[in-house]
């Protein structure tokens, strides 16, 4: 058994078929089926159910599949501390859109001014395909919501805090919330964006009925139509808290709602210093909101 057989094994479970997987690791698919022959002769097991098609990994093959996770991690671990100070050489990175992405920028620049030899591939996506990409050691690590579902083989830690505010357009008069959210149009998040079912959820609780006049998938969109006239939203502190744009804004809730942001990555990380240090970059930048490691 060598490294080359464990990433092609590893290659095969994320892309699902041998073929694709060849292709990931350039190779041949004659020569993926020998290097998987070559691992259920040595463990003296079939690791595939090979009546489906295309084959799959059965129980001896998940239980190698995570044994084989944690060796890659281990030796790309021991690659790296023997390089010394190249572990700062590259860190990818995933962000969920929101409105906190504008921190990001702030915090790789902050942290090169430690690691000047850094180079960081940022992509933006959404929460599911982030943390199956830190999973797969795609991504080192992900910024999503905390609701957000985490496997039991990452790690998920806030970096902000965050309290929900009601918004409504310039030289709305002062009024209770209540009032407020049921007297204008309410424009929302999309159904399928992490924050609608908090915002939601709370609305439900205290009873308050909105009448709905936009569906809308970004933060930065809804401060937009809000700052036109539109109608009134919920949204995050730090999405007004520079630049208000002379709208009304009070707290959201009872008690006040928070909504939380933080940082995925696998457990036991090769770059786990250099990730840590990006997360409380994050964290002094959300000054007040910050959530320290």
């Amino acid at each position: 058994m060598d490294t080359r057989q464990l990433r092609t094994l590893v290659a095969i479970s994320e892309y699902g078929t041998f073929a694709r997987a060849a292709r990931e690791v350039n190779l041949t698919p004659s020569a993926v089926s020998q290097q998987i022959l070559a691992l259920e002769q040595e463990f003296d097991t079939p690791l595939f159910n090979r009546e489906t098609r295309p084959p799959s990994l059965n129980l001896h093959g998940l239980q190698l599949l995570e044994t084989a996770k944690q060796i890659l991690n281990m030796v790309e671990e021991t690659r790296l501390s023997l390089k010394g100070s190249s572990i700062a050489s590259s860190l990818s990175i995933g962000s969920v859109r929101t409105s906190t992405i504008g921190l990001l920028p702030r915090a790789i620049v902050a942290l090169r001014k430690e690691y000047p030899e850094l180079h960081v591939d940022l992509r933006v996506g959404m929460s599911s395909g982030l943390l199956s990409d830190v999973n797969a050691g795609r991504l080192d690590l992900a910024i999503v919501a905390e609701h957000a579902g985490v496997s039991r083989h990452l790690s998920w830690a806030p970096f902000l805090r965050e309290p929900l505010v009601v918004i409504a357009p310039p030289g709305t008069p002062s009024m209770p919330t209540r009032e407020l959210l049921e007297s204008l149009p309410f424009v929302h998040f999309a159904c399928d964006v992490p924050l609608a079912a908090l915002i939601n959820n709370e609305l439900t609780n205290q009873g308050i009925k909105v009448k709905h006049i936009a569906e809308i998938d970004t933060i930065p969109a809804i401060v937009e139509c809000v700052s036109a006239g539109l109608g009134a939203a919920v949204v995050p502190d730090i999405a007004v808290r520079e630049n208000g744009r002379d709208m009304l804004k009070l707290p959201f809730g009872n008690p006040q709602v928070f909504r939380q942001i933080g940082t995925v990555q696998r457990a036991n990380s090769a770059k786990t210093e250099l990730l840590v240090a990006l997360h409380n970059k994050l964290a002094e930048l959300s000054e007040e909101f910050g959530v320290y490691i």
